[in-house]
């Protein structure tokens, strides 16, 4: 365990390699049920880098009209979201030191050069919870500052089977993703990087 800064605790190598293939094979049966799909920009309607899905009792969508929003619907299919892996309930009852249990897992894709601009995970109701943040994959390069876009920044590496807890002081810090690493995992074909993120929305 790593503290990267008051509340943000990064558990390297936290799920073994058989593990990660279980949870890339689960994760495979989620976007059969939910396929990937493209969000946008509220206002600009510009198109993310990185393809979505989800799965849970609610997932986080974003488009010109809604905005950001969790709905318990897909956005394009108009299915409920699949059920949460046990794996990732788990590893939320092991590490999220909150009681109540996650309500959405956000799935992100990231093709080769996809990237995740400095934002807070913002549009959930219950500010105590963490948001887990669980890697597969290529090795990407996370960036994580303050509570303001403009506060220092710093930056670490983070390889498959890696989980980031967010939460207490850090729980509203500015983060996100600057590059994906080619050749870096076999996990995931395309040298892509998964990166699943567990939330508490509802007030718990």
């Amino acid at each position: 365990m790593i503290e990267l800064a008051p509340g943000l605790i990064l558990h390297p190598a936290h799920f073994s390699r058989a593990e990660q293939e279980a949870l890339v094979a689960d994760i495979r049966e989620v976007v059969r049920a939910a396929p990937l799909f493209t969000p946008t920009m509220p206002r600009t309607g510009k198109p993310f880098s990185v393809r979505m899905t989800n799965c849970g009792p609610l997932g986080w969508v974003s488009d010109r009209d809604g905005g950001y929003r969790y709905q318990a619907t897909h956005p394009v299919t108009g299915a409920r979201w699949p059920a949460m892996p046990p794996a990732l309930l788990e590893s939320w009852r092991d590490l999220a030191g909150f009681d109540a249990p996650p309500e959405a897992c956000l799935v992100n894709f990231y093709a080769a050069g996809a990237r995740m601009g400095l934002h807070v995970d913002s549009d959930e109701k219950e500010p105590r919870a963490p948001v887990l943040s669980i890697s597969l994959g290529a090795t990407c390069l996370f960036r994580y500052g303050g509570a303001k876009r403009d506060d220092p920044t710093r930056s670490v590496k983070l390889s498959s089977g890696d989980i980031v807890v967010i939460g207490d002081e850090s729980r509203f810090c500015y983060h996100g993703v600057d590059r994906i690493y080619p050749g870096t995992s076999t996990l995931v074909s395309g040298d892509a990087r998964i990166n699943l993120t567990l939330r508490r929305v509802s007030p718990g």
